[in-house]
């Protein structure tokens, strides 16, 4: 006689979530394709912020608009490369049901450097 018992089927819910999720190329789609967009726009306007000093001399602008410049530079690099790695997670979760939400703020967060940089060179202070 065998010790073991027989298997419990696993609960519905738990049996919804493992389930493969038809949908779940949608969010890193459309966040690949509005990255496409937005990452060279921001790339674009990051690199050309810096002519925002040509009026007041790389020394004499203010300290604001030299912070911000910072940021957007800063952003454009570090928030770039997160960018890139969540755009990635998001398309390398398994396409089950139990990781559509982590997968749809992945590829959401993956959108959000370049709509700061962009933010922030539309927004520069005064030199």
């Amino acid at each position: 006689m065998s010790h073991h018992g027989a298997l419990v089927p696993a609960p519905p819910d738990r049996q919804y979530r493992a389930a493969r999720d038809p949908r779940a190329w949608v969010a890193p789609a459309l966040a690949t394709v509005l990255g496409a967009v937005l990452a060279p726009l921001a790339l674009l306007f990051g690199a050309l912020s810096v002519m925002a000093t040509d009026s007041c001399g790389p020394d004499d602008c203010s300290p604001a608009l030299t912070t911000a410049l910072d940021v957007v530079h800063g952003t454009l690099f570090l928030g770039g490369l997160l960018a890139v790695a969540a755009c990635a997670a998001s398309w390398l979760l398994p396409w089950t049901r139990r990781w559509s939400v982590a997968r749809l703020w992945l590829a959401g967060l993956s959108l959000l450097p370049w709509l700061c940089v962009l933010a922030l060179v539309f927004h520069l202070p005064e030199g």
